[in-house]
């Protein structure tokens, strides 16, 4: 059984005619190019054009087009409103994995406080990494509907 694109290529060049052509991926999307946002298509191009998320200024602006592969990083207008919901669901899950560690490691109780401390570290937290989540939500937005990206027809690299 054949496992990654890897082995498909070794499967074709050694069992297929030149004649028969099958669309072989160049990149398996990865867990790794969604948290470095890169294109979910290639897994190459960058999704940002400026690389320091804190530059508030240009922290969400993309080009319209990926610079290695051509595709359309926004398919419809208003594609990314739904980020809010994965930007949620991330402070989510970060809160929850905040609130175990301060449990484990430093205990929370009412009579010391401390789940007050945590409270203000955690929003202070959230603040700080707000940038980087809003990218990440945009990435693994992009990623979660990379089925309807439009892809040139001409499939040449564009840089």
């Amino acid at each position: 059984m054949l496992r990654g694109a890897t082995e498909l290529c070794i499967y074709k060049q050694r069992f297929m005619e030149p004649s028969q052509n099958i669309a072989i991926p160049e990149h398996n999307s990865s867990f790794l190019s969604v948290l470095q946002c890169k294109c979910p298509h290639c897994g190459k191009g960058k999704m940002f054009t400026h690389t320091n998320p804190y530059n508030l200024k240009y922290t969400l602006d993309m080009p319209k087009y990926c610079n290695v592969c051509g595709v359309d990083f926004e398919p419809e207008p208003g594609f990314y409103f739904g980020t809010g919901y994965v930007s949620y669901g991330l402070s989510i899950a970060l809160t929850f994995a905040s609130i175990i560690v301060a449990f484990l490691f430093f205990g929370l109780s009412l009579k010391d406080n401390s789940l007050y401390y945590w409270i203000a570290s955690n929003a202070a937290l959230l603040i700080l990494i707000q940038p980087v989540m809003m990218r990440l939500s945009r990435s693994i937005w992009l990623w979660f509907f990379k089925h309807k990206l439009m892809v040139p027809a001409n499939k040449e690299p564009l840089a």
